[in-house]
């Protein structure tokens, strides 16, 4: 990273402590997860639009056994602290002496959870194996609208990036000394982009223009 910016043939790349490397890592790797989740990239593809894709982010693909709670209406679910976007919820539900069955559940808008519960077609129901969920106050909320109940659920989100470590380094997160290397569970190419991310960002910090740029269009580029 230091050779990035370019700084070995003189003293000023001292100044970078270990710590900027491990911080500044770190945040790129979410910004570039981020920017690959949503689609913001040179070919415009974003959440499992291409190979590519899937294969880059599915080492952050995670099934977490979410315990509810059952609100009369509605099954509530804390989200998981390394949480970062859906992918998709699992249900297990039962009605009466009716067989269990799994549920289709789809992602709703919590503004629009009146008219989901009064439309006849969109409102939940076991009889045709449809609900629908809402994000609201970190929570996951699913609705039943009286009709059954949730027996087991199970969601499926991209979770956070595992944040590097450098051995007897101060964590910026804890202050704490790192008693071990934690390397980027990313693969070798996708290490090399986040390395052209987290250039740009210290050179930002640094005020250096040039490694800036070099640093956001290799990034960019090579996406």
């Amino acid at each position: 990273m230091k050779q990035r910016l370019n700084k070995l043939d003189s003293q000023d790349y001292d100044n970078i402590t270990c710590w900027q490397v491990v911080e500044s890592f770190n945040k790129a790797q979410v910004e570039w997860t981020r920017r690959q989740l949503h689609g913001i990239n040179l070919v415009k593809e974003g959440d499992e639009q291409s190979n590519r894709r899937k294969d880059d982010l599915q080492i952050l693909l995670t099934t977490f056994d979410l315990p509810t709670s059952n609100e009369q209406y509605f099954y509530s679910g804390v989200l998981p602290e390394d949480y970062l976007q859906w992918k998709r919820v699992d249900v297990l539900s039962k009605k009466g002496c009716c067989d269990k069955r799994s549920m289709v559940v789809y992602l709703a808008e919590e503004g629009n959870l009146r008219q989901l519960l009064i439309d006849k077609s969109k409102q939940p129901s076991f009889e045709w194996g449809e609900t629908f969920a809402t994000l609201k106050g970190g929570k996951v909320n699913i609705y039943t609208n009286g009709d059954f109940t949730i027996e087991d659920t199970d969601l499926i989100y991209y979770r956070q990036p595992q944040k590097i470590q450098i051995l007897g380094c101060t964590d910026p997160y804890t202050n704490l000394t790192s008693t071990a290397d934690i390397l980027c569970e990313f693969k070798d190419d996708i290490v090399e982009l986040i390395i052209d991310e987290a250039v740009s960002i210290l050179a930002g910090d640094m005020e250096s223009g040039n490694q800036f740029s070099r640093g956001t269009e290799s990034a960019e580029r090579n996406n």
